[in-house]
């Protein structure tokens, strides 16, 4: 999850929340392929030092990726990239 040495994805100046950066990031990531449904994430406090962010800001933003269907946590076991729902399973439920 780390970025490159000396080049967060957090811009201080970039007019837009910091946990929302933070979120946009980690979602791209996912987007992209490189953190797989089912990939556990590192923990508030680790995702907070790796950003360089406070511990509560990676707290919001890990609730952000939450509200946005990204992301599960489960209490006591972590944080874990969503599966994808398709549309037929959504679709199809309770049909036969």
């Amino acid at each position: 999850m780390t970025p490159d040495p000396g080049q967060s994805p957090i811009d201080p100046n970039k007019i837009a929340y910091v946990y929302m950066q933070m979120a946009d990031h980690i979602a791209e990531r996912i987007a992209r392929g490189e953190l797989r449904p089912g990939a556990r994430l590192p923990g508030e406090r680790d995702l907070a030092a790796e950003y360089g962010v406070a511990h509560l800001t990676a707290r919001r933003a890990t609730r952000e990726l939450r509200e946005r269907g990204l992301v599960v946590t489960l209490p006591a076991k972590g944080t874990f990239v969503a599966y994808p729902q398709t549309d037929e399973a959504v679709d199809g439920e309770g049909q036969e």
